[in-house]
């Protein structure tokens, strides 16, 4: 595979053991509603769906969290959640797969929840309960505390947005502060609403939905001087702009756009791909990957997520079985 052998895949891997990713964000339960559709709703124009089974998975920056641990790195989580039921399942599920949750919890602001009815394997609907307003100064200031001490003693940083609120400028320059003081890689993940907040990173991933819209352009990924206009905009030393289908484009302060073509080889459901490539970029590089490297291992992973249905992690024997 371009930029990795699987000498090299089994070296990062290995190393990967023993550290520790610092993880700050949006923390999210994704509940699937799964059934069968025989029927119309006589009362409006809309499937009836009989529920056969329902599922529980960590999504958002816990999504990210639980790849880290299935990589074989430790991890600590910072986020928010509620004193409400979606709080305590996500607390148990990080619990039992080996995250070290350091979760705020506040009252009367509900844990963010994306509930997907699903029908002989396609969404039917999707709802969600959420509070996705920017946490108040007070919230903030103790996250900011929580996030130094998540920070000391890591070996990488990843800030996953989802503009749910917690990742308010004071809290992101907070992390990033935190993690050049300690001189640990730091990987950003942005949405919308604080794109332009996260200057200093290592790494910033934006899809290019997500760049074109902060930008007011039409991304332009075969541009080379483009991709280094937006690469110096966001104040990033390496963008890496995820393409869907189209793969990856790598465009870094130190030499020319690096370009990675889709690893997908059959796309089932593409929830939670984004977080899978923002865990393996993070452990990459904390393992001594070079960027190259771990974009090109984040890309292999993402291909076998996609296959799965739901949000799911990558394991280390899935990746070297691609290789095989």
């Amino acid at each position: 595979m371009d930029g990795l052998s699987r000498a090299r895949l089994d070296e990062i891997l290995e190393r990967s053991r023993g550290l520790r990713v610092a993880v700050v964000g949006d923390v999210m339960l994704d509940v699937y509603l799964v059934g069968n559709v025989t029927r119309i709703s006589p009362e409006a124009p809309v499937p009836v769906v009989h529920v056969t089974e329902e599922r529980h998975a960590l999504g958002g920056a816990a999504n990210v969290a639980a790849n880290v641990v299935a990589i074989g790195a430790g991890c600590r989580l910072v986020g928010i959640v509620g004193r409400d039921d979606a709080g305590a399942r996500i607390h148990a599920g990080l619990t039992g797969g080996g995250v070290d949750a350091r979760l705020v919890e506040r009252a009367g602001r509900p844990t963010t929840t994306k509930t997907r009815v699903m029908a002989r394997h396609q969404q039917v609907v999707r709802y969600d309960r959420e509070d996705g307003s920017d946490l108040p100064d007070d919230c903030a200031g103790e996250l900011c505390d929580t996030v130094r001490a998540a920070i000391a003693g890591a070996d990488a940083l990843v800030l996953e947005d989802y503009n749910k609120g917690v990742l308010v400028p004071a809290v992101i320059r907070a992390a990033l502060d935190a993690a050049a003081h300690a001189g640990i890689p730091s990987v950003v993940d942005p949405k919308f609403r604080h794109f332009l907040e996260y200057r200093g990173a290592t790494v910033f991933k934006p899809n290019a939905l997500e760049l074109g819209a902060a930008l007011g352009t039409a991304v332009r990924p075969q541009d080379d001087a483009w991709l280094e206009d937006a690469r110096t905009t966001v104040g990033a030393r390496h963008l890496l702009l995820t393409l869907g289908e189209d793969g990856m484009a790598l465009r870094s302060d130190d030499g020319p756009t690096f370009r990675i073509p889709t690893r997908a080889r059959e796309v089932y459901d593409v929830s939670g791909a984004g977080d899978t490539v923002t865990a393996f970029v993070a452990v990459a590089l904390a393992a001594g990957a070079t960027m190259r490297e771990a974009a090109v291992l984040a890309n292999l992973a993402a291909g076998i997520e996609v296959a799965k249905p739901g949000v799911a992690v990558v394991t280390p024997g899935e990746l070297r079985a691609m290789l095989a």
